[in-house]
Order: structure tokens, then sequence, then C-alpha cells
């Protein structure tokens, strides 16, 4: 029995939900999302509030519960509030920059990196800090992975990208003797 799924969700001011079948669609000021869910779940509107509902006994549905619940809530959030995350270059020599669609690296190899920046995904690049928003929490969540993928916080110097809130554990360097 899920703790999570038992729970209603409540449906944000400004946000709109429509549900076709195992289709799920919201729509909001920031944006609009849709995602498919299986069919031994049951999603379900009453009185302002998102239910989800399994149609069976398994052990798979009651994993499902919980996380297609939070999934959903993760819509809701996405399309009326959004999603930022903060990423910080370290590093001397070490720029970003945002031309067109498109997310400039100097990140130290022979050649500089050139991200194209997905639909749905603005970027903006301040002093070695990159902030991107987005509505949907998994593709900002990919993008800032692939992003810190590139060049990794390394533990002598701390040098490369890295989540705001990061801790990076260091290493003592080299000892003279």
């Amino acid at each position: 029995m899920s703790r999570i799924g038992k729970k209603g969700i409540k449906i944000p001011a400004g946000a709109e939900v429509k549900i076709q079948g195992n289709d799920f669609f919201t729509k909001g000021k920031k944006g609009e999302t849709r995602r498919t869910f299986p069919s031994s779940v049951a999603v379900r509107m009453a009185d302002g509030h998102i239910h989800v509902d399994p149609l069976d006994k398994s052990i798979a549905t009651n994993a499902l519960w919980g996380a297609i619940t939070r999934h959903i809530e993760n819509m809701l959030i996405g399309v009326s509030d959004g999603y930022v995350k903060k990423m910080i270059l370290e590093g001397v020599g070490y720029r970003a920059e945002v031309k067109g669609n498109n997310l400039n690296l100097a990140l130290g190899f022979s050649h500089p990196v050139v991200v194209p920046i997905p639909q749905g995904i603005s970027v903006v690049v301040e002093k070695g800090v990159m902030t991107i928003n987005a509505h949907d929490k998994e593709e900002i969540g990919r993008f800032a992975a692939y992003i810190r993928e590139l060049k990794k916080p390394e533990p002598y110097k701390g040098k490369g990208f890295r989540y705001e809130k990061e801790v990076i554990k260091r290493k003592q360097g080299k000892k003279t003797v």
C-alpha cells in the first residue's frame, strides 16, 4: 500500500488538467505536458483533486502507484511554477555562453563544445553561474546531468561543472618531503 498514492493531489490555481483514458495532460502559464500511464492504474479527478487508484493488488502496481502520483504532482508544479536548476562552472579559462539556441562551452579541450539547448528549456549564464529553467522536471535534470558529464568536478581543485548546493569531496594533493 502506497502512502504517497493514497493522498489526493490538489490542482494548483492556473493549471488545467485533462484525462483521456491513460493519457494525462496538464497546461499552465509555464507550458504544457503530456504523459501516458500504464493501464494497471486509474487516474481520476474529483472536486479539485486528482486521485490515482490501483486496479489490481500486484506488487508491480503498488510500486507504480506512488511513482505515478509523484509524476503527476511534478507535472502540476512544473506547469504552474516551473523548475530551476543552477550550476556553477569553476576553473581558470572555463567559459560558458548562450548563442541563439546553442550553449557554447570552453572547457579546456582542444575544441569548443557546442551543446544544443532542447526545446522548452531556457539557459542564462552570468559570471560562471548557469541557470536552467524548464517546466519539465525530467528534462531539466537530464540536460543538467549531460552538461555536468562534459566536465565533472575533479577532487583536487574542484574544477568543472557542479550543481549549486553540491559538495565536492576534496582530496589532499601531493605532500613535499
